[in-house]
């Protein structure tokens, strides 16, 4: 537990002490924010706020990770691992396919970043990698991801073979990771959305720690390689999340980019692959699935009618130009991110208590 502890205190006080110093440099640099024009005026004052804040979180997760095992290094079964690793990659690449995003923005002077095909070839590259290194690197005949669709759990009818996995698992890692960029669009909602999700998984990924299959055989006990290195990572990040948060909340004085919004949203669709609770991710996530969803919406019926459902897409501007303030959506969604989580946390209690009879 001591190690959970320091992985979260090191992500947060690196995350809130190194960001103003990001803030400083980037002004410096002139690397601030493109705004939509076709966006709600109020968000035109924000033009020039220092972007790429995201490379902070990713640097006080992956150090906030690495701190935790150099405290304990030398202790028995104390180690860095497949399944820590391989999350790293994952939000280190997503990350780095983000900064190329923000860079062009601010290079070409544009709210628009690599186009659709780029991002989504560089999503391509780093999900699938991730994907097919994770179905590897056996320990105890469990390796870091499984081919098994799963929900809090394996669901054993839903056997995959190693291709339609790979193919499933980059569409969620892009679906989740897109997610997350689309809610990134106001001050702190989705550093603070994020957050809570992270610590779900700190309490998802402990609780199969302590009923590992690997130590005991009990009555639900948990078949997941390296649980204490993922809650490691999910504290790590939770804690980053919300030193950033900080700084990020309304009035933001610095925007995460597509840099963290990519990291995370690969950070959390990673937890769920390796944690086997894929489709749990869609009810902890639920406010990022929504948003998606809005976006989805308003597109299609646009395209079939020629005219629009909601006043403006994603869903959380649609709700400014309804004459919500920005900071009563904002807490507003926060509120629906706890909601959804305190419900996914209960799914995937009541799953471990219909195994052992209460």
């Amino acid at each position: 537990m001591r190690s959970v502890l320091i992985a979260a205190a090191v992500g947060l006080i690196v995350s809130i002490l190194t960001t103003p110093l990001a803030i400083r440099a980037f002004r410096r640099q002139g690397l601030g924010q493109e705004i939509r024009d076709d966006g709600p005026e109020s968000h035109l004052s924000k033009k020039g706020t220092p972007t790429m804040g995201g490379t902070v979180i990713v640097g006080a997760t992956v150090l906030g990770y690495v701190v935790a095992h150099l405290v304990f290094v030398g202790q028995s079964g104390w180690g860095f691992t497949a399944t820590g690793l391989l999350l790293l990659f994952l939000m280190v690449g997503m990350g780095t396919v983000g900064f190329l995003d923000d860079y062009l923005k601010i290079r070409h002077r544009r709210s628009l970043g690599l186009n659709k095909t780029a991002k989504l070839v560089g999503q391509l590259v780093v999900g699938v990698t991730f994907a097919v290194l994770a179905i590897n690197f056996p320990h105890n005949g469990v390796t870091p991801a499984s081919t098994v669709v799963s929900y809090v759990r394996d669901i054993a009818p839903l056997t995959l073979g190693p291709v339609a996995f790979v193919i499933l698992a980059y569409l969620f890692i892009a679906g989740f990771s897109n997610a997350v960029n689309l809610t990134d669009g106001l001050d702190g909602l989705a550093a603070g959305s994020s957050a809570m999700v992270l610590a779900s998984y700190v309490v998802i990924s402990f609780w199969q720690f302590t009923h590992d299959c690997a130590n005991e055989l009990i009555d639900g006990c948990y078949t997941v390689r390296d649980p204490l290195d993922i809650t490691l990572i999910a504290a790590a990040g939770m804690g980053a999340c919300l030193g950033f948060l900080w700084w990020n909340t309304s009035p933001a004085r610095i925007f995460m980019g597509d840099t963290g919004s990519l990291a995370l949203g690969g950070l959390l669709s990673g937890l769920a692959i390796v944690t086997r609770t894929e489709l749990l991710l869609v009810v902890l996530g639920g406010l990022f699935v929504a948003v998606t969803l809005s976006v989805v919406i308003q597109v299609a019926f646009f395209r079939a009618t020629r005219r629009r459902v909601f006043r403006m897409a994603p869903l959380h501007h649609h709700f400014e130009l309804a004459g919500w303030t920005e900071s009563t959506v904002i807490v507003r969604f926060w509120l629906v991110t706890g909601m959804a989580v305190a419900f996914g946390l209960g799914l995937f209690y009541a799953d471990w208590l219909s195994f052992v009879g209460l």
